[in-house]
């Protein structure tokens, strides 16, 4: 039977001289029977699921605001600026223009009246 120990390497000082595993492995054993090496906190299992589900929320919501931009920019290039008229581009109003775009639609005032949400600030001569 034996203690894990899990060490920090910035807390472990590296071997002097030429490197390899072989004396890494000695100067970690050496400091551990001298009682150098404090163990690190390692977390239960549930908390390190947890901290795996966030990390990969935090990935995902990356992923998801890198595409907005990349949508952003193409309408921009397009010379389509519902930015400038809509806070928020992925809202209710700013997603329904954008299908209407999307299926080729030809988008006049009165169909813009259908799409553009109630709670819109933007008169719909502005947005058009």
């Amino acid at each position: 039977s034996f203690h894990l120990v899990l060490a920090n390497a910035r807390h472990v000082k590296n071997v002097p001289g030429r490197k390899t595993d072989v004396k890494d492995a000695e100067w970690l054993a050496k400091l551990l029977r001298c009682g150098l090496i404090e163990s690190n906190f390692v977390p239960p299992e549930n908390i390190r699921d947890l901290r795996d589900l966030t990390r990969y929320r935090k990935k995902l919501i990356h992923h998801r605001t890198s595409e907005q931009n990349r949508i952003h920019k193409i309408l921009q290039d397009a010379n389509i600026k519902l930015t400038s008229v809509l806070s928020d581009i992925f809202g209710v109003s700013g997603r329904r223009i954008l299908e209407a775009i999307l299926n080729g639609e030809k988008i006049e005032t009165d169909g813009l009246r259908k799409m553009v949400d109630w709670r819109t600030k933007a008169s719909i001569t502005d947005i058009a």
